[in-house]
């Protein structure tokens, strides 16, 4: 956040209740989103058995239930595998987009982008975040990356933050699928209070201005929330057309006055004047909010068009709701583990080795304790006299009740494969030993074809991410150089 000004009014007196408000109206739009998101990440990480149930008014965990039953919660976390299956993909084939141009003229500024790109791809380790993003997006739905120009470390340049989910919001009303109508989003940060000053304090009164805030004291450097705003407003606007000077400007509405006043004075001299029209300008602009709602900091985008530094997609998004790859292949997932725990419950049910040892053939002086360790013993040897009339001792052990289990896991197991879209071709299996590398090559394209959508989605989020660095480079980088 340290690529901002702060506003002129260093005193942290004003607020702004309003847009405070609205941005926790945003967050809250998404609690549904985040709680879906954090039971898609227990799953894809092997905490599969946390949902809640009640069982007699009492609520607890499905694994709470399990142990009460004096049984072990089992799973087989197919959902991490097929998510490392289509990262294997994905980052197999994962090239970091640049620029071209068809025109001759422009083919060495473009050459220069790309190297720029390139640099500033291998210095924010793009490769490495997109792929993590790519693992957000397929757990969540949700991929956020922040742009920004300034310095971190030694490093002055392009920036690139992944941004969780859990503290990003935006307005969930918006309906396009591009995300061009949204109104207000933003993110919370929690920092530490030296770093709260470093962001915000430009002299040793703000850092006791910010103290006071949050009641920070000497034994307290507790976390700091702030909250970052940005919204689109819609300012009137003089356009000015300067006929002497030859050049276009765009003035604030309080300076139209300073423009007649130099159209009168010009009129009297029989100079050009400047034509004026009024006009409405769409502009982004930026807030940092205390959690009292007090102006940390305020002002227009600085970055290129004036639009926000965040890029975000959303897949699906539909009427504000979004359901990952995940989600789809939970029910398969707890289904499977049930079958496997039901096929333990029976394997441990059934009788294992059990000995008949009849009464009448247990010698005087022995006890049936060492009767039971001599029978488990290797080379082991247990005397006894045989009696008239008296059965031998026999052990006794039976198969499982087969109800089907095996061949319940096996559809299972084939239909996540299904909903999923990763199927065996994709995991590297072969059907068959026999099975032609043209075969395989062409079940593994089909597979792909289930994952398209996925992955040209994902694509479209790093294309429009290359944009906004393009344009960070265009502008910050040019000005950069002519001060140099």
């Amino acid at each position: 956040m340290s690529q901002f000004d702060c506003c002129a009014d260093r005193r942290f007196l004003r607020k702004d209740e309003e847009l405070l408000y609205r941005a926790n109206a945003c967050e809250a739009s998404l609690r549904q989103f985040r709680a879906e998101r954090e039971r898609c990440k227990r799953f894809t990480y092997g905490d599969q058995w946390g949902d809640y149930i009640e069982d007699c008014g009492r609520r607890m965990t499905e694994e709470e239930y399990i142990r009460s039953q004096g049984n072990f919660p089992l799973k087989n976390n197919l959902i991490r595998r097929l998510v490392r299956n289509v990262l294997g993909v994905f980052r197999g084939k994962l090239k970091v987009p640049g620029v071209q141009t068809s025109d001759a003229g422009l083919l060495g500024e473009a050459e220069f982008i790309n190297r720029m790109l390139k640099e500033n791809a291998e210095a924010n380790r793009l490769v490495e975040l997109y792929t993590r993003g790519m693992e957000e997006f397929l757990i969540s739905g949700l991929v956020v990356h922040k742009k920004w120009y300034g310095r971190r470390g030694n490093r002055l340049g392009t920036i690139t933050d992944h941004i969780s989910p859990a503290k990003f919001f935006f307005d969930t009303s918006a309906r396009d699928i591009r995300g061009t109508d949204v109104s207000i989003l933003g993110e919370t940060h929690d920092m530490a209070f030296d770093e709260l000053c470093a962001t915000f304090a430009h002299r040793p009164s703000d850092i006791e201005e910010l103290a006071r805030l949050y009641g920070i004291g000497a034994d307290n450097r507790g976390r700091c929330r702030v909250t970052e705003v940005w919204e689109r407003r819609r300012l009137m606007r003089l356009n000015c057309h300067d006929l002497r000077e030859g050049r276009w400007i765009k003035l604030d509405a309080d300076r139209a006055q300073a423009v007649e006043r130099l159209n009168s004075l010009r009129k009297s001299r029989g100079e050009a004047a400047v034509i004026t029209d009024w006009v409405f300008d769409e502009v982004w602009t930026y807030t940092f909010l205390a959690p009292d709602s007090t102006i940390l900091a305020r002002g227009e985008s600085p970055y290129p068009g004036g639009r926000h530094p965040y890029v975000f997609k959303a897949y699906p998004y539909i009427d504000g709701e979004i359901h990952s790859f995940v989600s789809d292949i939970i029910d398969q997932q707890k289904l499977t583990n049930r079958l496997i725990s039901m096929y333990d419950w029976i394997l441990r049910a059934s009788a294992k080795g059990v000995l008949l040892f009849p009464e009448g053939s247990l010698p005087d002086g022995v006890d049936i304790n060492d009767v039971a360790d001599e029978w488990g013993r290797f080379n082991g040897v247990i005397v006894y006299r045989p009696r008239p009339g008296v059965e031998l001792p026999q052990q006794v052990s039976s198969k499982a009740t087969d109800i089907g289990i095996t061949e319940l896991l096996e559809i299972q197991m084939r239909m996540m494969e299904d909903v999923s879209g990763v199927n065996g071709a994709l995991q590297g299996k072969l059907e068959n030993g026999s099975m032609s590398g043209t075969l395989y090559s062409q079940q593994t394209a089909n597979s792909m074809s289930a994952l398209a959508d996925l992955m040209g989605s994902y694509e479209e989020f790093m294309r429009e991410a290359t944009e906004v660095d393009t344009a960070l480079i265009n502008k910050f980088q040019t000005m950069r150089s002519e001060r140099l």
